[in-house]
């Protein structure tokens, strides 16, 4: 089978149209026809599969806390080091620093270009934290730099987080929205925080996709009934 995991209801109705197909062709056709419906299969699954992003930190109100998130990769050509560094999860939205995760980690220098400032709030430091450390210290655009864990491997993911107690976003002192911070114009030579705001909903490209699947797939099957010898008893379910 070609069909596998979360794509079930797609995977199904492949599986339904292959009984009409062997029963009409003879095993060589049978089996080229199986790979195109294989290669339209994983085409939609590909299609469908949202590309890695930037590391992305989102704060989110939950509950009575504010939870940081940390996730992506981090593309460092561009910018200057390394240095050793260690730290653990703060935040100072009035000089645009943010740090996500603790432990030891290297320092590479900017240029960095982005917004000075997310916020008129002072240093507030995580009451927790998971995962590596990784940091944006924009420090109000006089000096930048980013931070990441030792050893890390440019353009690898990173996944981390902190909580905040306690906290709202009002007490923190951040402004929501989306703030992102560049030292180059590759797809992670970015730093992206995203404050109370919700990722942008699929445009509908990938439900298009789906009904065309899903259409081809009946029609398919359709096809090779109408053509199958069919005894005077049989019913087509």
């Amino acid at each position: 089978m070609c069909y596998r995991g979360n794509y079930q209801l797609l995977g199904g109705l492949a599986a339904w149209v292959e009984e009409p197909v062997r029963s009409y062709l003879n095993p060589m056709k049978y089996k080229h026809i199986i790979t195109l419906l294989c290669a339209a299969t994983a085409s939609f699954l590909i299609a469908s599969t949202p590309a890695q992003a930037n590391f992305i930190v989102t704060l989110q109100q939950v509950g009575s806390n504010v939870v940081a998130t940390g996730s992506g990769a981090i593309d460092l050509t561009g910018l200057h080091g390394p240095s050793p560094a260690n730290g653990a999860s703060a935040i100072v939205p009035v000089a645009g620093d943010i740090v996500t995760g603790s432990g030891n980690g290297t320092l590479y220098l900017g240029p960095i270009s982005g917004p000075t400032s997310f916020g008129t709030g002072g240093p507030t430091d995580a009451n927790s934290s998971t995962g590596p450390l990784v940091s944006l210290l924009y420090n109000g655009g006089i000096t930048s730099s980013i931070i990441v864990p030792s050893g890390y491997v440019s353009g690898t993911l990173i996944s981390n987080g902190a909580i905040y107690n306690g906290q709202s976003f009002a007490s923190l002192g951040v402004t929501p929205g989306t703030y992102e911070w560049t030292w180059g114009t590759g797809a992670n030579q970015n730093f992206t925080l995203e404050i109370g705001t919700s990722r942008v909903p699929d445009s509908g490209s990938t439900m298009v996709l789906l009904g065309a699947s899903l259409f081809g797939l009946i029609f398919v099957r359709h096809f090779f009934f109408s053509k199958r010898p069919r005894s005077s008893s049989h019913q087509i379910p």
